[in-house]
C-alpha cells in the first residue's frame, strides 16, 4: 500500500509540474482571446520556438539561466512582428480570416525550424544547480520540476498583478470591455494589441523553455500540447485567466493519473473530460472574461 501511495504521490506531482506548462500556455490563450478574439493556433509553434531559442542559446554560452532569460523578449519581439505584419490588417474583418492566418503561421514556424535547426531530436539537460531530487516526506521528487512549478506560480502572480494592478492592465481590460470608448480617449488601442500579443507569445515561449529539459526539443514538440492547452482554455472559460490556470491544472492531472491505471487511455481521458463538463456546464469553470 505504501509503495502504491509512492506511486501516487509521483503521479500527481508531475501532473501538477505537467499542469503548470499547460497554464502558462493557456494564460496566453486567454489574454490574447480575452482582449484579441482571436485563437491563436499558431501558439504552439511558438512554444516550440521557445524551447529552440534556449537550446541555440545554451550552444553559444553553455549558461541556462541566461537561455531563460533571453527566451522571453526573444519571443516577445517574434510576438510583435507577427501582430504588426501580418494580424493587425485582419482587425475589423472575418474571425475566420486571423484563425486561418495563424494556422498558416504555425505550418510556416515549423518549416522555418526544420529548415535552420534539422529535423532530429536534439537533448536538453536542466543545470546541475537543478539536478538531482529533495525527500518531501515519504518520497524523492525533482528539483527541477519543483523550480518549473515555483516559475510558473511567480510567472501567473506577476501577470495577473500586472492586469489588474497597474495603469496598462487598466487599458487592457477596458479594451476588453469598452473598446470604442477607450478609443475615443485617445488611446492606442493597436499598441495595446500589440503588447498583449506579445506578452501571450512571450509566455508560450518560456513554457517551451522550462518544459525542454523534460523531452527532447523537436519541430513538431508544440503541436500536442497546443491542443491540450486549448482543452484547458475550453475548461477553464473562454477568455478566463483563473480558468487557464485552474484547467490547466485539471487536465494535467487528468492524464497523469489516467496514464498511471490505463496509460492508453491517456489522450483520450482528457477530451472525454471536456465533452463531459461542457454538457452540464458550457460555459467553462468560470465563464467571463479577463
Amino acid at each position: 500500500m505504501t509503495d502504491f501511495l509512492i506511486l501516487l504521490f509521483g503521479q500527481l506531482m508531475n501532473g501538477f509540474v505537467f499542469g503548470m506548462i499547460l497554464a502558462l500556455i493557456a494564460m496566453g490563450l486567454s489574454i490574447i482571446f480575452g482582449l484579441m478574439d482571436i485563437i491563436n493556433f499558431a501558439h504552439g509553434a511558438y512554444y516550440t520556438i521557445g524551447a529552440y531559442v534556449a537550446l541555440t542559446v545554451m550552444g553559444f554560452v553553455d549558461n541556462f539561466w541566461i537561455a531563460l532569460i533571453v527566451v522571453p523578449p526573444a519571443l516577445m519581439i517574434i510576438g510583435f512582428f507577427v501582430e504588426f505584419v501580418f494580424l493587425r490588417p485582419l482587425y475589423g474583418k472575418n474571425p475566420v480570416f486571423s484563425l486561418l492566418l495563424n494556422f498558416g503561421v504555425m505550418l510556416g514556424i515549423v518549416q522555418v525550424i526544420r529548415l535552420v535547426w534539422g529535423v532530429a531530436y536534439r537533448p536538453f539537460s536542466p543545470p546541475d544547480a537543478l539536478s538531482g531530487s529533495v525527500y518531501l516526506g515519504f518520497s524523492h521528487f525533482s528539483v527541477y520540476r519543483i523550480f518549473v512549478v515555483s516559475v510558473c506560480i511567480g510567472l501567473a502572480i506577476l501577470v495577473w498583478l500586472l492586469l489588474k494592478k497597474t495603469s496598462v492592465g487598466m487599458t487592457v481590460r477596458a479594451a476588453v470591455d469598452k473598446r470604442d470608448m477607450v478609443k475615443a480617449l485617445g488611446i492606442n488601442v493597436s499598441a495595446v494589441f500589440t503588447l498583449v500579443f506579445g506578452i501571450g507569445v512571450a509566455l508560450a515561449g518560456l513554457a517551451g523553455a522550462l518544459a525542454a529539459p523534460f523531452i527532447a526539443v523537436f519541430p513538431e514538440m508544440g503541436l500536442q500540447i497546443l491542443i491540450e492547452s486549448f482543452v484547458g482554455v475550453v475548461i477553464g472559460g473562454l477568455g478566463s485567466f483563473r480558468g487557464a490556470i485552474v484547467a490547466g491544472i485539471i487536465v494535467g492531472e487528468i492524464m497523469a493519473l489516467t496514464t498511471l491505471w490505463y496509460p492508453e487511455m491517456s489522450q483520450v481521458a482528457v477530451y472525454v473530460f471536456m465533452a463531459v463538463f461542457l454538457l452540464t456546464r458550457p460555459q467553462g469553470l468560470f465563464g467571463s472574461k479577463i
